[in-house]
């Protein structure tokens, strides 16, 4: 159908529905069902009786030399053009479209295999049976419906001519009689013409249903087909899910384990820098403020020491904290913090970026970190005289496929050193690693020996 309306509901509302009893003769479905009814008996008597001939007499001839064998095919392929244009006839008068048969095909490519085929095609045949039987309905359905309403139209001439008549004399009694059978037609017949309009209409739809749409078999199959596909999408979603679930789990506990070790490198760069030069820094201050009235040169000494540990501490402090998270980096975006970077490493960075801006804060954090192990991997150990960093936004083609991702952050660091990197557990790549990770980011280094060394990070914007 072209609604989700049951066909009932829209081709038999007197049957179906109590407002549609009472509404049968003046709805729109009742003279759908006349026209429907009108046009498929003469087609039905047309071009579905010649079908019907044809194919009988080409079955008949079966036995007269064989000479059937070749009509038969060309009749049933007549008759299922027949069917074709029954359903679409159907389709456009009542809105209920018949699925079309799929036809059988032969297994085996010997002709006397494809002409068996085609004089046993089960669609040719089932078309054939309903030209044949669609005519005897529509003529009986028609039938009714024209006596009704020519009783309709009796009636009231009935009742004109006993109301010019007079209504008096020895016919006085009978005129009475014809008028009370003429007012009884008149009220009742287009009722009844209006439920066989419909029931015409109604029958004929489950008549192609039956004998034009697709077998039982082939229903129950398609059936079968459509639950076996959902179960397997069911089952690669589940599939899916599991390894979703697995891969949050180590990525969880790659996150968690990450973020015990930068606790702990914290904890010691406090207790080891900051912290050790805090105390010397109390001692220096408390020894010149003892040699303040008799050494005022040791105690200007002292304050000078003093003056320069309070700057390394700044200094360290600043360190620890752009390792938390770098204030350029809020302050400025991805784009400066990058330059940052490359400004400080000791070997020649050259930095190219592109719409960054389209990427998360989570996902530029990600990104800055990822550069800052990978440059300083590059000046202590690459042995490379020159490192190139691209960072960029990359947006996938439009698609309706809810599998293709978003905008991703892509980073790629790569230098000309001796190459050799991996990511060892324990080691800065491989905490970075369990960070991209965490963010559903792809963590790619390719580093083989005397060959230099590239990293590829892709961070989707949203993280």
């Amino acid at each position: 159908m072209t609604t989700t309306e049951p066909v009932g509901h829209r081709v038999a509302p007197a049957l179906t529905t109590h407002p549609g009893f009472f509404r049968a003769p003046f709805a729109a479905a009742t003279y759908r069902g006349v026209a429907q009814l009108a046009v498929g008996w003469t087609w039905a008597l047309t071009a579905g009786l010649l079908v019907v001939i044809a194919v009988v007499t080409a079955a008949a001839m079966v036995p007269v030399l064989g000479l059937g064998l070749v009509l038969l095919p060309a009749t049933l392929a007549l008759a299922r053009a027949y069917g074709d244009v029954e359903r679409a006839r159907l389709a456009a008068q009542t809105g209920v479209v018949v699925p079309a048969p799929a036809r059988r095909r032969p297994a085996q490519r010997r002709w006397t295999a494809r002409l068996w085929a085609a004089s046993t095609d089960p669609v040719g045949w089932r078309a054939t049976a309903y030209a044949a039987v669609v005519l005897v309905l529509t003529s009986v359905y028609l039938a009714f419906v024209v006596a009704l309403a020519a009783g309709a139209v009796g009636g009231v001439v009935l009742a004109v001519r006993f109301l010019l008549d007079g209504g008096t004399g020895d016919a006085s009694t009978a005129g009475a009689l014809l008028l009370l059978l003429g007012a009884l037609a008149v009220v009742a017949a287009p009722w009844f013409a209006a439920f066989c309009a419909q029931a015409g209409t109604l029958t004929t739809l489950r008549l192609a249903r039956a004998l034009l749409g697709p077998s039982a078999a082939a229903e129950a199959r398609a059936a079968q087909a459509v639950a076996e596909s959902e179960a397997r999408v069911a089952e690669s979603a589940a599939a899916a899910a599991a390894r979703r679930a697995d891969v949050l789990t180590e990525t969880r506990a790659a996150a968690l384990e990450a973020a015990d070790t930068e606790r702990r490198r914290i904890e010691r760069d406090l207790h080891d820098g900051a912290q050790q030069r805090l105390v010397a820094l109390g001692v220096t201050l408390g020894t010149a403020r003892r040699a303040a009235e008799r050494d005022p040169a040791a105690a200007v000494a002292a304050l000078e020491h003093a003056h320069g540990e309070v700057k390394e501490t700044l200094a360290e402090l600043r360190d620890l904290v752009r390792g938390i998270h770098p204030a350029v980096l809020s302050d400025r975006g991805l784009d400066a913090a990058l330059s940052a970077l490359a400004a400080r490493s000791p070997v020649l960075v050259r930095v190219e970026t592109s719409g960054l801006e389209a990427a998360g804060t989570t996902a530029q954090a990600a990104a800055y970190f990822v550069v800052a192990e990978a440059l300083t991997n590059v000046a202590k150990h690459a042995g490379a005289s020159r490192a190139h960093v691209r960072a960029d936004v990359v947006v996938p083609e439009a698609s309706d496929d809810p599998a293709v991702a978003g905008p991703t952050l892509r980073v790629e660091v790569t230098d000309d050193g001796r190459g050799g990197a991996g990511t060892a557990p324990g080691g800065g790549l491989a905490g970075l690693r369990g960070r991209v990770a965490a963010l559903d980011g792809t963590f790619d280094l390719t580093s083989p020996a005397d060959a230099g060394t590239r990293l590829t990070v892709e961070l989707p914007c949203a993280s």
